[in-house]
């Protein structure tokens, strides 16, 4: 029963996880468009989960956002592209023309492998539960 019950609270964890990825890229998209700036950026660094870039605001100062840049895939090192980033944390920077909806699909993705994985393991473990329930029950009659 306990294996049971970790499985179900480490896919719901996940899952949750999961949504809380997404409403924090929307977060971060409210964020950056409630004061945007839009510079041209030089890629760092490319990755498909983190990229680095560096850019110049319009008061002459240099960022290179420490966490990198959001929405980082398909950047190629030496790449100029446009970004949009909080005037009020000019750290907070992401690929021109791309938002938070470009991590639904991976978070979703995560959620249903999650459970595809949980929900048949879950299946097994009750149903091997009530089948030793039932043999243990039919021990005590025919010992009774």
């Amino acid at each position: 029963r306990r294996t049971r019950y970790t499985a179900l609270v480490l896919a719901t964890g996940i899952s949750v996880l999961a949504v809380l990825l997404v409403i924090g890229a929307w977060r971060n998209d409210h964020t950056i468009e409630s004061n945007m700036g839009v510079a041209t950026a030089e890629v760092l660094s490319a990755g498909s989960m983190r990229s680095a870039v560096s850019y110049v605001t319009p008061d002459g100062v240099t960022h290179n956002p420490e966490l990198g840049v959001l929405y980082p895939t398909r950047l190629i090192v030496g790449q100029r592209i446009d970004v949009e980033y909080a005037r009020d944390d000019p750290d907070l920077v992401r690929v021109a023309g791309r938002n938070a909806s470009v991590a639904i699909i991976p978070a979703g993705s995560v959620i249903v492998v999650t459970w595809a994985i949980a929900a048949p393991l879950v299946w097994y473990l009750v149903r091997r539960e009530r089948r030793e329930q039932h043999e243990y029950r039919e021990r005590r009659e025919t010992d009774d």
